[in-house]
């Protein structure tokens, strides 16, 4: 019998605080944002040019109905104006949110696909560098975003996602920069094929995220079309004040002169701000990088070379919140069939909210 009364007691507490978060929950509105400032001098065969770039300002409204329903959106101006084909405004993000339990939930709007470690989430103080890796550019062209849904979710230690979006055009696909500017950035695409993109993360060991994914979609164009696959694996792990990032990126092309191209790049550091008794963190690093958005082609030879790009990278970021970050690396650019070399010397400022 006294099982009975705990069973009926049970029920009554667990309804009574279902009531009670109902009863006091209020919908909120939340504003965010992040920008960066950058200093660029750029030297190539004696030739220096300098930059001074406000190169993002970015603000993100979000407002939360219920506890499950909320909406996210994030609208970015690049380069301080925009004036003809300077400058950029972007909406990047802008969609509803359902969030039925940790192991489901799905947005529906303006996405982003879930490739890489920075695509998500690009702020400032998470990337080392003053600019984001090339292989963030020219492999998974960071920001991609564009209209579509996704499903989501976390279970034991594995996070995954699945999202379905508007395609590629396959006119704007290039050995000078594979997909990136085959990107449609929402803009009136056409419905008639999907990228379905496939993550799935490994959250098992404090501190550590690594995974993969894939996409695929046949790009459209209005003369040609184009299978265009991307499988990539990345890993992040910060074990005591030791930083590891390696990401690898592959692209398959079904058509035309072009095959493949492909990437990775290599990020080690150490905060040394404990050593120096700070909460300030310190953190030099180094980075390797290679890239070659013409990695295969049908022509081979030196066409694989020409595009064909090796960065290697020493820096250091200090952030004295977590929130803020002062930046500088040198870096020095080589391509395999000129033999040219671009020498790079950057400071930045950035900062999240």
């Amino acid at each position: 019998m006294i099982y009975k009364y705990l069973f009926f007691v049970l029920v009554f507490l667990t309804s009574s605080q279902i009531i009670s978060q109902e009863d006091f929950f209020e919908p909120s509105t939340t504003v965010g944002g992040y920008g960066e400032l950058h200093f660029n001098r750029a030297t190539k065969n004696d030739n220096s040019t300098n930059k001074l770039d406000f190169h993002r300002f970015v603000l993100f409204y979000g407002h939360q109905w219920t506890e499950k329903w909320s909406f996210k959106s994030e609208v970015e101006l690049e380069h301080n104006f925009v004036s003809g084909d300077n400058g950029e405004l972007e909406l990047e993000q802008a969609y509803i949110d359902y969030h039925h339990a940790t192991w489901f939930g799905f947005q529906a709007g303006v996405i982003l696909p879930s490739i890489g470690l920075l695509n998500e989430y690009h702020e400032p103080p998470l990337f080392f560098g003053v600019e984001r890796p090339t292989y963030a550019k020219y492999i998974v062209p960071t920001t991609w975003f564009g209209n579509g849904i996704a499903f989501y979710g976390q279970h034991s230690n594995f996070d995954y996602r699945l999202t379905i979006m508007e395609g590629l055009n396959a006119e704007k696909i290039s050995q000078g920069k594979g997909i990136r500017s085959a990107r449609i950035k929402g803009f009136k695409p056409k419905a008639d094929q999907f990228l379905y993109n496939l993550r799935l993360n490994y959250l098992g060991i404090n501190g550590l995220k690594v995974g993969t994914s894939l996409s695929f979609t046949n790009a459209m164009g209005d003369s040609i079309n184009n299978s265009v696959t991307l499988i990539e694996v990345h890993i992040k792990y910060v074990y005591n004040q030791l930083h590891l990032v390696g990401e690898f990126g592959n692209i398959g092309y079904g058509e035309g002169e072009l095959k493949s191209s492909r990437g990775y790049y290599v990020d080690l550091g150490y905060n040394f701000g404990k050593l120096l008794k700070t909460t300030t963190k310190v953190i030099p690093f180094i980075r390797y990088t290679n890239y070659n958005t013409a990695a295969s082609t049908l022509q081979g030879g030196d066409s694989e070379k020409k595009y064909n790009k090796t960065k290697w990278m020493l820096g250091f970021v200090v952030l004295p919140i977590s929130e803020v970050v002062f930046k500088f690396d040198y870096s020095e650019l080589e391509v395999e069939l000129s033999k040219i070399k671009t020498k790079h010397l950057n400071f930045g400022v950035g900062y999240m909210f």
